[in-house]
């Protein structure tokens, strides 16, 4: 009994230090996934602003065509 009295703080102190080592892996597990979704959602973005980017190019081509065949009829 005397031996429990002596070292319930250490054993108290222990099982604290084994729960908070469990709570920070925890976290960096969700930390973990949190940056790969991060991540996969940049890609996602990345790709939609190339696509938008290439279609403004489109857009904007097919306007330069249409500005020099009206430049080049008034022209004649």
């Amino acid at each position: 009994m005397d031996l429990i009295r002596a070292f319930w703080p250490v054993a108290v102190a222990f099982v604290g230090f084994l729960v908070w080592l469990i709570r920070l892996e925890s976290r960096s597990i969700e930390n973990s996934k949190e940056i790969k979704r991060l991540w996969n959602q940049r890609r996602e973005d990345l790709e939609m602003s190339k696509q938008a980017r290439d279609e403004t190019n489109s857009m904007l081509a097919e306007i330069r065509d249409d500005i020099k065949d009206l430049i080049g009829r008034i022209g004649k």
